[in-house]
């Protein structure tokens, strides 16, 4: 009975061993909450340069939430979408747009976006991406055309590389 007991003990003590490495290692190639503020902040403002109201989302490299906004009088749908977009983009390190070229019909992954809890498979979603080529976030938006919403997630995006090589 001894040793049953010894060995469980052992168990779990290797289990949070292993768990203490994984969250460690994690952190590590994680967006800083500063960043994740500056990618949005820098998306906001590309918004607004093309005059548009969107959400903005940005999820850590675990595909949490790691900061949101929801520019005044934007659509309240695309609260969901936003984030969506962020967390698609992280969990297969693509922007959102070029999977969903994947996964039309006859695509190699048709009808992908009933995984994971809803996908979104079209443009404003980007992977960010530090100065070692470590997928730490990334960073959705809706609430313009496809093309706005690329075009300001490219921009937050790239506020956190441009900010990494300066």
């Amino acid at each position: 009975m001894n040793s049953l007991k010894h060995f469980k003990i052992c168990v779990i003590l290797i289990m949070v061993s292993l768990t203490s490495s994984l969250a460690n290692a994690q952190l590590s190639n994680d967006i800083t909450h500063n960043d994740a503020l500056k990618a949005l902040l820098i998306a906001k403002q590309k918004a607004e340069e093309l005059n548009v109201l969107v959400n903005i989302a940005v999820v850590d490299a675990g595909a949490n939430l790691k900061s949101f906004i929801r520019m005044d009088e934007s659509f309240l749908g695309s609260i969901d979408i936003a984030i969506k977009k962020a967390k698609t983009s992280r969990y297969f390190n693509i922007a959102t747009g070029d999977l969903g070229k994947l996964s039309q019909p006859g695509g190699i992954i048709y009808n992908i976006e009933h995984s994971n809890g809803g996908l979104i498979t079209f443009p404003g979603g980007i992977p960010i991406i530090d100065q070692n080529k470590n997928i730490i976030g990334a960073i959705g938006v809706s609430g313009g055309t496809i093309e706005q919403d690329r075009d300001i997630a490219i921009a937050g995006a790239n506020a956190i590389l441009n900010n990494l090589k300066n």
